[in-house]
C-alpha cells in the first residue's frame, strides 16, 4: 500500500503565530521526506482558520525548497476560483522548481463561503471547474492555446513556462459526489477520494467509477486512486478514541460554521450529514474515521485494501502522536 499525507494548516483558536503553524507543518514534511511516504498533499481552503493554506502553489514551493524525494500533490487547486492561464503557469513553475516532483490534483470545491466571495455560484461552479481544467491541459501540452468556450476564449496565446514533467504532471480530479465520479470517469481522469464519505460509501463510489471508466472503454487497472482518511492513533485504545472524537468535533464545527448553528452547510460534504438528526460527530466515529492503537490501525487499514480498494492511503492525521506513531508503527508494515 503506498501512503501519503493530506496536509492542512489549521488554526484552532488561534493559539499561536500563524507562523507557527506553517513550520510545524514544514517540519513534519521534512520527517515524510525521509520516511516511507510517497507525497505530501496540500490543502486548499479559504476565509476561516479550519486550514489557513489559501495557495497550495506558494506552499509548494515551500516544500520544494526543503525536500528533494518528495512528491507535491496538491489537494487540491480550486481551478474554479482561477484565471485557468495563471494557475497553469504558476503550477508549472513549481513543477520546475520542484524539479519535476508535481502531483496535480484539482477540485471545484464545495464551501459556500469561498464561491460568494470569488463571485462563483455554485450551480456554475462544476463547469467553470472543468473548462479550467481542459484549458490548464491545452496551455501545457501545446505550443499555443486557441480556446472557445463557455467561460473563456483565447486566441493563440504562448503560454509559458510550460511544466518539467511531459507532457505535463500527473492529474487527478476531486471526486466526491456521483455527479462529479461519473463526469471524471467519462472523460478518463483519474480520482481523489474525500475524507468524509463512509468506508462503505468510499467502496460504493470506487465502482461506480470503475464501471464509468470500463462503460468509455477505459480501464481502472493501473490507476493510483488516492483515498482520504482521518487517522487517530494512540497508545491505548481509549486514547486514540478520544483523539478520534476531538477529531470530529473539530471537523463538524469547522466545516458547519457552528456560530451560525446551520447544519444544512455540511451538504456540501455529505448530503446524508444535513438530513440526519443524530450527531454527525459520532458518524465520524462510525466509520469514517480509523482509530486504534498502532496495531489495530494497521489491521484496519489492511482490511480497508480489501473492502474499499485502498491501495494508496491519504493519511489525515487527527494529532501529532498520530502522525508520529503512523510513521514509526504503521507505516513500515503496510509497505
Amino acid at each position: 500500500m503506498k501512503a501519503g499525507v493530506l496536509q492542512f494548516f489549521s488554526w484552532p483558536e488561534r493559539r499561536v503565530a500563524i507562523e507557527t503553524v506553517y513550520e510545524r507543518a514544514l517540519q513534519r514534511i521534512e520527517i515524510m521526506e525521509s520516511s516511507g511516504y510517497d507525497a505530501v498533499w496540500l490543502a486548499e481552503h479559504h476565509f476561516h482558520s479550519f486550514s489557513v493554506c489559501p495557495s497550495v502553489h506558494m506552499m509548494g514551493l515551500q516544500v520544494a525548497a526543503r525536500t528533494r524525494r518528495l512528491r507535491i500533490g496538491t489537494a487540491v487547486s480550486l481551478a474554479a476560483f482561477y484565471h485557468p492561464l495563471r494557475l497553469a503557469e504558476e503550477v508549472a513553475l513549481l513543477d520546475i522548481f520542484s524539479g519535476g516532483r508535481v502531483n496535480w490534483g484539482a477540485g471545484r470545491g464545495f464551501d459556500r463561503t469561498e464561491f460568494r466571495a470569488f463571485g462563483v455560484t455554485p450551480e456554475e461552479s462544476a463547469e467553470r471547474f472543468q473548462e479550467s481544467v481542459d484549458i490548464v491541459l491545452k496551455a501545457w501540452s501545446n505550443e499555443r492555446l486557441t480556446h472557445q468556450g463557455r467561460y473563456y476564449n483565447f486566441v493563440d496565446v504562448e503560454v509559458l513556462p510550460k511544466p518539467r514533467q511531459k507532457p505535463h504532471p500527473p492529474v487527478w480530479l476531486a471526486a466526491s459526489s456521483e455527479e462529479a465520479i461519473r463526469r471524471a470517469a467519462a472523460k478518463g481522469f483519474s480520482i481523489l477520494m474525500d475524507p468524509h464519505a463512509s468506508h462503505r460509501e468510499i467502496a460504493r463510489k470506487h465502482e461506480l467509477y470503475r464501471a464509468g471508466l470500463e462503460a468509455g472503454g477505459r480501464s481502472i487497472v493501473g490507476r493510483e486512486i488516492p483515498i482520504a482518511r482521518f487517522v487517530a492513533i494512540a497508545n491505548t485504545p481509549r486514547e486514540a478514541e478520544e483523539v478520534a472524537r476531538r477529531g470530529a468535533r473539530w471537523l463538524v464545527g469547522s466545516y458547519a460554521h457552528p456560530q451560525n448553528a446551520d447544519a444544512s452547510k455540511l451538504k456540501g460534504i455529505d448530503p446524508k450529514m444535513a438530513e440526519s438528526s443524530a450527531d454527525p460527530a459520532e458518524r465520524y466515529l462510525d466509520g469514517v474515521i480509523v482509530y486504534g492503537t498502532p496495531e489495530a490501525v494497521t489491521d484496519q487499514l489492511i482490511c480497508l485494501r480489501e473492502e474499499m480498494f485502498l491501495e494508496y492511503l491519504l493519511c489525515a492525521p487527527l494529532s501529532h502522536e498520530s502522525f508520529t506513531l503512523f510513521t514509526d508503527k504503521v507505516l513500515p508494515r503496510l509497505g
